[in-house]
């Protein structure tokens, strides 16, 4: 079975800190989370990684980190590694934060927000894109290539 989870926090945890946003009321640290994957599906050829926010007050949710073309040597991603340095052909594209680089959470207050973590697992050993594509087009493309991905959840939120 197609296995995701991180040393930063566990399935179901609040969101530490270190992976909230440091802006818009946040004072995180804005640091991707450590995350860990094993079992890919036979016939793996890359890794896509995303983290939305389904519950963002938008109408579309928010995309919060979004890479494509980690290679199937990668098998983790140490914490920071957003911007301290992601694995060799790794793009990070566009986030709705307009950084091409992890963006922490940040909800408005009110009710808690989930931020979900997947990891796919592609049937190709790269998207034909640039970093300037949307996620929508990374999800679109992401949906055609897909072998099985696995799926990691936090929350947080701020009382009124």
């Amino acid at each position: 079975m197609f296995k995701l989870w991180s040393n930063s926090y566990k399935n179901g945890d609040i969101m530490p800190k270190a992976q909230r946003f440091n802006g818009m009321g946040q004072d995180g640290d804005n640091l991707s989370p450590s995350l860990f994957w094993e079992n890919a599906p036979t016939g793996t050829k890359s890794f896509v990684i995303t983290m939305f926010d389904p519950d963002a007050p938008t109408g579309c949710g928010w995309w919060h980190w979004v890479v494509a073309n980690i290679p199937t040597t990668v098998t983790h991603l140490d914490e920071g590694a957003s911007s301290k340095g992601m694995p060799e052909g790794a793009i990070q594209v566009r986030n709705d934060f307009s950084f091409y680089e992890y963006g922490g959470a940040a909800p408005p207050p009110g009710v808690k927000h989930r931020y979900i973590i997947t990891i796919h697992a592609l049937d190709i050993e790269k998207l034909d894109i640039t970093q300037d594509v949307s996620p929508a087009y990374i999800g679109f493309n992401t949906h055609f290539h897909s072998l099985g991905s696995a799926q990691l959840t936090c929350v947080f939120g701020t009382e009124k």
